[in-house]
Formats: C-alpha cells, structure tokens, sequence
C-alpha cells in the first residue's frame, strides 16, 4: 500500500494529522507539499490534510483520528472513502 500526505507548509491541521498518523501505528507515506504546484493546489486547496491510497485512489480527509485512519487502512481498496 503506498500512502501519500497531501499538506502544506505552515499548516497546523497538517501537523496534528502526522500526530494522529502516528497514533495510528500509519505505514511508511510520502508527504507532498501542494503550496507551489497549481493543479494539486486547485485539487487540494482547503482540503489538506488529506491521505490518499495511490492503487486505489481513495482518500481520507481531514478532520480524521486513529480510529478512521486504521479503518481506511483495512478497509477493502474497493471502497472509496
């Protein structure tokens, strides 16, 4: 499973979600900082934080605690959230 965090710099919310990532026990994820690139900007915008599951392209977004972020971890890849 290849997890990527969207966020962006200075974001307080993008700090308390690595918190709740690591609560979580979260396996490895890249983090992509969306400030200087305008289509992610466009896409993510107000959005960030937001974990996103590359194979399936579900996304999880924020607000989220341990709990949702275990779920959509073991939650089949055919369902999106």
């Amino acid at each position: 499973m290849r997890l990527i965090l969207f966020q962006r710099d200075n974001c307080h919310l993008c700090d308390l979600a690595l918190d709740v990532l690591a609560q979580a026990h979260c396996p490895e994820f890249d983090s992509v900082f969306i400030d200087d690139d305008d289509i992610l900007e466009s896409r993510y915008g107000v959005r960030v934080p937001v974990l996103h599951e590359t194979a399936s392209g579900r996304e999880l977004g924020w607000p989220f605690d341990a709990a949702k972020v275990r779920d959509f971890l073991t939650s089949p890849a055919a369902t999106p959230l």
